[in-house]
């Protein structure tokens, strides 16, 4: 039964998932290029100095591409489960029910760390040439929290999708754009490394949220 949930998640999504890989990885090979330019023109010293000065990492604009990634998936695999009332067929296989939905929704949560694995990669190859192991890790764990947040937004949107009432939807996205503007907060480069610890467990939180949608859907909550 596992490997038929995988296979029905594998066709909704299989028309995203190429666009998806060859947006994010194009988009970084795009960044990286930017700052190999800067170096080409103003060699490696001026980026460590800028680095150290100004407190920049140059990556800055990859910053919401894991949070699109997140919404994009979480939309692509969950709204035909509500649009044409799979969902309803889904929950009557002879299949535990909570376990079905975690097992979907892990697999959407599995490629997402997939591709940003391959965009930390890049930025790891890229930076390790240039600067130290020290700077190198600056890059990485400033952009850690906006991975993390594209992990939580995925769950978070596939929360608001399976919920079956236009109001609590609208509670839903609004405390959705709270949880996502905390990611935001502060430019400064690793300024969410003492918040990384709260943000997993907030992540294993809301992996478990898309369950009480479910439920409300089982027991008739419907516009």
């Amino acid at each position: 039964m596992e490997k038929a949930i995988f296979y029905k998640e594998w066709i909704k999504m299989r028309s995203l998932l190429p666009v998806l890989a060859i947006a994010l990885i194009g988009i970084t090979a795009y960044v990286l290029l930017r700052i190999d330019r800067a170096v080409t023109l103003n060699g490696a010293p001026h980026l460590w100095q800028i680095m150290l000065d100004k407190e920049v990492v140059f990556i800055e604009m990859l910053r919401f591409v894991p949070l699109v990634a997140g919404l994009l998936l979480s939309l692509t695999q969950f709204i035909p489960e509500m649009l044409r009332k799979r969902l309803k067929l889904t929950l009557h296989l002879p299949y535990s029910q909570h376990r079905m939905i975690l097992l979907m929704a892990a697999m959407g949560l599995g490629i997402l760390t997939l591709l940003f694995a391959i965009q930390a990669l890049m930025v790891w190859g890229y930076f390790h040439t240039l600067v130290t192991d020290e700077l190198t890790s600056r890059a990485l764990m400033t952009a850690m929290p906006w991975w993390l947040g594209g992990l939580v937004l995925y769950m978070l949107c596939a929360w608001i999708c399976l919920e079956p009432t236009r109001y609590r939807r609208g509670i839903y996205i609004v405390i959705t754009l709270g949880i996502c503007r905390m990611f935001y907060l502060s430019d400064v480069p690793q300024s969410y490394d003492g918040m990384l610890p709260w943000i997993i467990v907030l992540l294993a939180g809301v992996f478990f949220l898309p369950l009480l949608s479910v439920r409300r859907f089982k027991e008739g909550c419907q516009d």
